[in-house]
């Protein structure tokens, strides 16, 4: 496969797009991320979300450390042509860092931010100490 398909994104200045991740069954949003070029090649090449780590400024394939893995249902692309859209089976139940099931966690309630969703797994079991 040739990459014509990847020119059709709208990359940023830094070469990046914006990853939405959806769970397949729920519909729920579990987590934004980045991904470059390469992260996507590897996430279609691989059927699981790799994304692009700005922080660590390295290829991140989702789960890696937490076995919390993402099996890619689609991949959809917004009518912009800058945000996209993986539909995801999310291996193990849980998308945050945090050990909960999505990274959108608190809510906006009477001027404050209130966590709605419980800690499923504690991270420290995910990710060691």
């Amino acid at each position: 496969m040739n990459d014509d398909w990847l020119e059709r994104i709208k990359w940023t200045a830094d070469g990046l797009v914006p990853a939405i991740a959806q769970d397949a069954g729920s519909g729920r949003v579990l987590m934004m991320a980045w991904m470059n070029r390469e992260s996507l090649r590897r996430t279609v090449d691989c059927g699981e979300a790799v994304y692009w780590s700005r922080s660590r400024k390295e290829l991140w394939h989702k789960g890696e450390i937490s076995g919390n893995t993402q099996k890619v249902k689609s991949i959809r692309l917004d009518c912009d042509h800058d945000v996209l859209l993986l539909n995801i089976e999310q291996i193990g139940g849980i998308a945050c860092h945090t050990g909960r099931q999505s990274c959108f966690f608190e809510e906006f309630r009477d001027g404050e931010w209130v966590v709605t969703d419980p800690v499923v797994k504690d991270p420290r079991e995910m990710y060691g100490a």
